[in-house]
């Protein structure tokens, strides 16, 4: 993957089109058409055999044939020349290109291998890029650059839209041109078998021509690339996704269409907002919340006040915005008495502010005026619905005027609806070309305000501090890997209550007492042993949930019950399972279930994201999309307390509000500590907990079923996303001998890590940061402990201070460029703990990673003033050069 590649691909200064024709309808002229018409002002070569110029340009026999090596090539022959075109494009120099044919996974040359196999062959051998096949193309609207065969043009924006489905591009155009809304980018994926949305998304993400993203998705291929992408995108702009293949059906359908692998609806929703991005679920959602990011700025509160010339309009937006878990802006005793003196008596007096049937525009541009000048409300949605009484074209006008010229127009967000067709019409023209946000219906308008809403609590939700799990939860992942290990080696592949506690304790997890009794009797002698009441249960790897056969039975008092409750069990089973291999009974003592909750966790491996966390209400009968919420592993106490939030907020958990019901934080300690099993034990491939007993601070996980890989699992793949390497763990000795712990670092540090950066003396902050500069404040200070561990590093050291609280001594950190290249470092060390070893330490600790990650180059710039600095780094073979024009030592070390 090179990023310097796709600088050639949205720069090109020449184009090249294979297979350019003068025939109507044919790709080659459909793209020639485009190209002429958009105003590229760089070369466009036609490459054709059988014409002497194309729509009056001069074209060129074969490729070796063209003047010039072309920046972007656009190949619009039939199926089988590409593999032949691609080649000699790569031999010739070219370095990206656009496929724009069909089916070439399902046709094969003479030696049995798929045009498309010797395609990517063809152009991985000479560090070619490809966009498709069966791309529609790409435009640029900003160099002119058209390079598709869609029917119209884009025109010039802010957003960039990348899609998987040529269709879904031409109607998005459309609706985009006629809402006079205009993009940085247009971007046909096609089967996107070389160029994918993680490297495009990489490359937007810190495009300056670029404020917003949307995707259309049928499916992912790299997940863990696609989600390190989209997090870092999504800290610097909105993402917007949707989502085909929702339903089981429409998902098979995703897959006939780009090959790709299925996966889970709601894995992929969960994936979606843990990489911060934005999901909607139809057109409709899309092109509301395009038309606000095309014209809004980022919200800065959820404020939102509603003006309406009638009461029915502002109440149906007002019950969205509440249904949506919204806010309703409340207005302030020196707004309400401006609003008194505009406004007829009759007015509400509240939010929404009803201006009367007969509001003419000035009463409608003051209204407004006066409530962005006030500091009751983050964002003003405008109503207007037609009237005899006051010209539509003409409120709109005022309103426009009055927005354009109001010194906060860029801090309080204005939305309208001017609801109708014919009337309202001419004014939502004029807010689309004045840049205002105009919508067809308040519930519209309201949805997309909303989205913004969520945009901004996923970036706080991002930025939260993590709460530390409690020091007496153990984790020990040699001794749940031991016992996995021996079920293993016995042949096991399923793991039941009584067989699993081994593993579940090594995580603080409890279960009940369970144990196994080959016979009737046994169940007797058991439960004589542990006390009435218990439970009897059938002990069967053939079945999975034992109530759905009747092989439970609960609330057992005396001998004469376990006895006969045993030997029914086993008759129903084999009465309705007679192929079942029945191994014995389990008998448990009775979990005091009163005003206690029960739940369900699970974790099932999906197929494209991989390990899957669940959790809803109890029940044998469970549809993942349906009746659960999804998280992806790792989980920190934040991340499960936002799941847990989700769960009840969705109702796919209901708290009944029992005296010894849910308990958030033991309930989050439990997700998260499932999270750690998870991520430890790859021999997990799912887990079923059904139920949970909560019961307050105490969950009890009362049925449990393991099932095991067959074959072992590659865990550096597994997960997507990178969870905290603690194999990077090390400890040392300081020159003082003082022991320290080098570790990466992790969410949880901020507090100490701003402690830490608030200790540097005011000359060791001045060289860090080349100058005077402020203190961290809390969103800075997430970026540098909420790291990706996939494309960033940050190793701290760490020491237990007088007071026994563990303290940050000192830190560094590098990030690499999305290509592997090059990672740039930076260091710290307390003012108090310089000139022990410990800066030695930390940068060889960070050679040894980058070296481990195949990294080209390790560099780091420090201050004149900074001789100490550059010292250490020549000592451990660092080339070290001084730029004099820059005033900064430079440190290079190649690395392999």
């Amino acid at each position: 993957m090179s990023q310097r590649t796709l600088h050639t691909l949205f720069k090109p200064k020449s184009v090249a089109i294979i297979g350019a024709s003068n025939t109507e309808k044919r790709a080659g002229n459909v793209v020639m058409k485009n190209l002429l018409a958009g105003g590229f002002s760089g070369p466009i070569m036609p490459v054709t055999p059988k014409y002497e110029a194309v729509l009056g340009v001069l074209a060129y026999p074969n490729i070796e044939a063209l003047p010039l090596k072309p920046d972007l090539a656009i190949i619009c022959t039939a199926a089988f020349r590409v593999p032949g075109v691609v080649e000699t494009l790569a031999q010739f120099g070219c370095k990206v290109a656009i496929i724009m044919a069909s089916g070439m996974a399902s046709h094969f040359n003479d030696e049995g291998v798929s045009f498309l196999e010797e395609t990517q062959l063809n152009a991985k051998r000479y560090g070619m890029r490809i966009l498709g096949p069966n791309s529609l193309g790409m435009m640029l609207p900003n160099l002119g650059l058209n390079a598709s065969l869609a029917h119209v043009s884009a025109l010039p924006g802010k957003i960039a839209f990348v899609s998987q489905s040529a269709a879904i591009c031409t109607t998005v155009l459309d609706w985009a041109n006629n809402k006079g809304i205009g993009f940085s980018s247009f971007i046909s994926l096609g089967d996107a078998t070389d160029i994918d949305f993680d490297e495009l998304l990489d490359y937007l993400g810190r495009d300056s021509r670029t404020n917003a993203i949307m995707l259309f998705v049928d499916s992912i291929n790299e997940k863990r690339h696609f989600l390190s992408a989209a997090r870092a995108a999504s800290r610097n702009k909105p993402i917007l996704v949707i989502k085909s293949g929702r339903s089981l059906e429409g998902t098979n359908a995703a897959k006939l269409h780009t090959g790709g692998v299925t996966g889970n609806d709601a894995v992929y929703e969960a994936a979606f907002r843990r990489a911060g991005m934005l999901r909607v679920n139809d057109l409709i959602e899309l092109f509301a919340a395009v038309e606000t990011l095309a014209h809004s700025s980022p919200l800065l509160g959820e404020r939102l006040a509603i003006v309406s010339n009638g009461g029915g309009p502002a109440v149906l937006a007002l019950d969205q915005l509440m249904l949506g878990g919204g806010k309703s802006a409340s207005l302030n005793s020196e707004t309400l008495n401006l609003l008194d003196e505009l406004l007829p008596s009759t007015w509400s007096g509240q939010n929404p502010i009803d201006i009367g049937g007969d509001a003419d525009a000035k009463r409608y541009a003051k209204a407004v005026e006066i409530m962005m000048d006030s500091d009751d409300a983050d964002a003003i949605l405008v109503l207007h619905s037609p009237s005899a009484l006051g010209d539509s074209v003409e409120i709109a006008n005022a309103l426009v005027e009055m927005v354009a010229k109001h010194p906060r127009r860029n801090r309080v967000n204005v939305l309208t609806n001017w609801s109708g067709e014919d009337s309202a019409y001419p004014a939502r023209k004029h807010f689309n070309r004045t840049g205002i946000p105009t919508y067809r219906t308040p519930e519209g308008a309201v949805g997309a305000f909303m989205h913004m809403v969520e945009y901004r609590r996923n970036q706080k939700l991002l930025q939260e501090v993590p709460q530390s799990i409690p020091d007496n939860i153990p984790t020990n992942a040699e001794q749940a890997r031991a016992r996995l290990a021996k079920a293993l080696g016995q042949g096991k592949r399923i793991l039941e209550t009584h067989e699993s506690q081994e593993v579940l304790s090594a995580y603080g997890l409890k279960t009940i007492d369970t144990y196994v009794a080959n016979t009737p009797e046994d169940a007797v002698t058991v439960a004589n042993k542990i006390g009435y009441p218990v439970a009897v249960k059938v002990q069967s790897p053939d079945i999975h949930h034992k109530s759905d056969v009747h092989g439970v039975m609960l609330n057992l008092t005396c001998e004469d019950e376990v006895i006969q409750a045993a030997t029914a069990i086993r008759s129903r089973v084999l009465l309705t399972n007679p192929d079942a291999k029945i191994e014995g009974l389990i008998v448990q003592k009775m979990a005091l279930t009163a005003g206690a909750q029960e739940i369900r966790v699970a974790v099932i491996n999906d197929p494209v994201f991989g390990p899957a966390i669940l959790l809803g209400e109890g029940g044998s009968e469970w549809e993942p999309t349906k009746d659960a919420v999804v998280a992806l592993p790792p989980l920190n106490m934040t991340l499960a307390r936002y799941m847990v939030i989700q769960a009840l907020k969705t109702q796919k958990l209901r708290d009944r509000h029992l005296p010894l019901g849910l308990n958030m934080h033991a309930l989050c300690v439990m997700l998260t500590q499932i999270s750690h099993l998870i991520i430890d034990c790859p021999e997990i491939a799912s887990l079923d907990l059904n139920p949970v007993l909560c019961a307050g601070e105490n969950v009890t996980l009362l049925d449990v079923n393991i099932q095991l890989h067959d074959t072992p699992v590659d865990n550096a793949s597994r997960l997507a996303i990178s969870p905290y390497p603690k194999e990077l763990e090390q400890e040392a000795t300081l020159k003082n001998g003082r022991e320290v712990m080098l570790r990466p670092i992790l969410p949880e540090d901020e507090p100490k890590h701003l402690a830490f950066d608030n200790s540097l003396s005011d000359e060791d902050r001045y060289k860090r940061y080349f100058g005077v500069r402020s203190k961290m404040t809390h969103e800075e200070m997430a970026v540098l402990t909420q790291i990706d561990y996939a494309r960033e590093m940050a190793f701290i050291a760490t020491a237990k201070g007088d007071d026994g609280e563990e303290i940050t001594l000192g830190a560094i950190r590098a990030s690499i460029d999305p290509d592997n290249t090059e990672a740039e470092f930076a260091m710290a060390v307390r003012s108090d703990h310089q000139g022990q070893g410990l800066g030695k330490l930390l940068l060889e600790k960070l050679i040894a990673y980058y070296k481990g990650n195949d990294t080209q180059v390790l560099t780091g710039f420090t201050m004149f003033e900074n001789r100490s600095m550059a010292n250490l780094a020549k000592r451990l073979g660092f080339t070290v050069t001084f730029d004099m024009e820059e005033h900064l030592i430079k440190m290079d070390m190649k690395l392999r």
